[in-house]
């Protein structure tokens, strides 16, 4: 049983940050690429930013400079700092992790989400 779980999520002011952190278990031989998406009502879901198993990086052009991802390999954890936030950076937050299972099975699983709102 995979699951993928976020926290870290909530209420900001324009300028404020926040830290979201995601953590995959279960029978987890390794993890490849662990990422962030996100979307907000009305919008099509985008990529925010990705990091591979050898912690090479990138970043959607819109939080570039902004937000910085990374990952511990030992907690089987994903983290998405985010600062200098936007009210257009107000979206429901969702990891992923692409996971080989102990079996060798091989699959990409998401988080439930999590809500950020950046408003005064």
């Amino acid at each position: 049983q995979m699951q993928v779980v976020e926290s870290g999520g909530g209420l900001v002011q324009p300028g404020g940050s926040l830290r979201l952190s995601c953590a995959a278990s279960g029978s987890i031989f390794s993890i490849y690429d662990m990422g962030w998406y996100r979307q907000a009502p009305g919008k099509q879901r985008e990529k925010v930013a990705s990091i591979t198993s050898d912690e090479s990086t990138d970043y959607a052009d819109s939080v570039k400079g902004r937000f910085t991802i990374s990952r511990d390999n030992a907690k089987n954890s994903v983290f998405l700092q985010m600062n200098s936030l936007k009210p257009e950076d107000t979206a429901v937050y969702y990891c992923y992790a692409e996971i080989m299972a102990v079996s060798s099975d091989f699959g990409e699983y998401w988080g439930q989400g999590t809500q950020v709102t950046v408003s005064s």
